[in-house]
């Protein structure tokens, strides 16, 4: 009796919810709502083994949501508080920032010196196996669960890496994650390099630090000439943090909009011009792991001729999913609107092509094509004929890499400030360079 009674409330709720839906227009579910309300009683009462309420409530929410989209999803109390500290910039984990791609669950990002950056794990890794458990038939949200925890604890995962033929088996040992959502430092010619990771809460407040130091830093040589943005590996984040972000180099105009059902206009971000940066030349990095908000930066500094996109296609992600805290502490995160760029263009499973593509190349392969590293020229015929006065000749010892790359002020950082290893940033340098030399 107790079990039909719960039963029976548990239909007559969702009765009226279904009256409600009725009422606002929509077509009424009350005939299949009527199919769940007995598959539960049937649950309820012959199923072998002991089932709670919630359990079973939880589970056709995450159901319903599952369905939609790969981005809509339930959280429980504890997931909620994970996205919540993902926000924050502070966590403990494995290091990794982690999207779905083609239905798997894939590294986006890694954060550097993390466990799994020191254990060699790559952006376009796709899960096999978490904690013993196939990763394709896991949530995003409970893969994020199970590989955060305690810091000293460790996790076992498996998985697939392009052009590698087997799989790839690694015990992570967790740690606290600090992750510094800017990093930038001045460059000898006086442009600022800027790597944008994420966008979190105080990402903004951190970009400008960095602008504001390097102006400092360039004063006294003639000011800062360029900017150099980089939002490669930047799996997004918070939607007002890429407002912002943009709204630093715009005056004016739409940074972005957002659309939900039937192309309903939802909401239209606008650029003011107080605080915003002088006009200098702008060369924004993107790649195919630029996904969410960093897409929202480039697609509003592209399309009012802002800045120059280098690098490959980026992700696609243009959905916008608003937390929706439910009464018993859990949550939906749910898709409820795509966003569009100044110009009306849905990047959704699309992404942005860039005006100068240019791909990554390894850097062995690098080091490999730089000139005097295991090249054939006449230097390294036997009895070749000297052309060089012995004034004009290289000290002993040094390579030719040393030659084509002299000595340079530090930077911000105290570093070189040189991309040796990062073609994609050398050659996105070049194309400012370019910019720069114009009339």
């Amino acid at each position: 009796m107790r079990l039909r009674l719960a039963s029976s409330a548990c239909f007559w709720t969702l009765s009226l919810c279904v009256t409600a839906s009725a009422q606002a227009g929509g077509t009424s579910a009350y005939p299949r709502l009527e199919i769940f309300a007995r598959a539960l009683a049937h649950i309820e009462a012959s199923y072998v083994g002991e089932v709670t309420d919630d359990a079973l409530v939880e589970g056709a929410i995450r159901g319903m949501l599952k369905v939609l989209d790969p981005h809509s999803a339930y959280l429980n109390a504890a997931e909620l508080q994970i996205l919540d500290s993902d926000t924050e910039g502070q966590f403990g984990g494995v290091g990794i920032e982690v999207d779905v791609n083609d239905g798997w669950i894939t590294v986006v990002r890694v954060i550097a010196a993390g466990p799994a950056a020191k254990a060699g794990v790559k952006p376009g890794d796709r899960f096999l196996v978490i904690d013993g458990l196939s990763a394709r038939d896991l949530s995003m949200e409970d893969a994020l669960s199970r590989m955060r925890g305690q810091p000293g604890t460790q996790i076992k995962v498996s998985l697939r890496r392009r052009d590698v033929e087997s799989a790839i088996d690694l015990t992570l040992t967790r740690d606290i994650i600090r992750v510094d959502a800017v990093e930038g430092r001045l460059l000898p010619d006086r442009v600022i390099y800027i790597q944008l990771r994420v966008f979190q809460e105080n990402t903004t407040e951190q970009l400008r630090r960095v602008l504001d130091e390097a102006v400092d830093h360039a004063a006294a040589s003639g000011g800062v000439r360029g900017v150099l943005l980089d939002l490669r590996d930047n799996p997004g984040g918070l939607l007002s943090a890429a407002v912002m972000v943009a709204d630093e180099f715009l005056k004016d105009g739409v940074i972005v909009s957002t659309r939900g059902r039937g192309g309903k206009l939802l909401r239209e971000n606008r650029a003011t011009g107080s605080g915003t940066r002088p006009s200098w030349p702008m060369v924004v990095l993107v790649n195919g792991y630029s996904a969410s908000a960093a897409e929202i930066v480039a697609g509003a500094l592209h399309d009012h001729k802002r800045a120059l996109l280098v690098g490959t296609r980026t992700f696609g992600k243009g959905s916008v999913q608003n937390v929706v805290e439910l009464p018993d502490g859990s949550a939906m995160k749910l898709t409820t609107a795509l966003y569009y760029t100044p110009s009306g263009t849905s990047i959704q499973a699309r992404g942005i092509e860039p005006d100068v593509t240019i791909e990554q190349l390894d850097p062995a392969v690098l080091k490999e094509a730089q000139l005097g590293v295991g090249q054939l020229s006449e230097a390294t015929l036997t009895g070749h004929l000297g052309g060089a006065s012995p004034q004009s000749l290289p000290p002993e010892g040094s390579s030719s890499q040393d030659r084509l790359q002299p000595k340079q002020p530090a930077d911000l950082s105290g570093r070189q400030p040189s991309f040796p290893d990062d073609y994609q940033a050398r050659m996105a340098h070049q194309v400012l360079k370019a910019i720069l030399a114009m009339p």
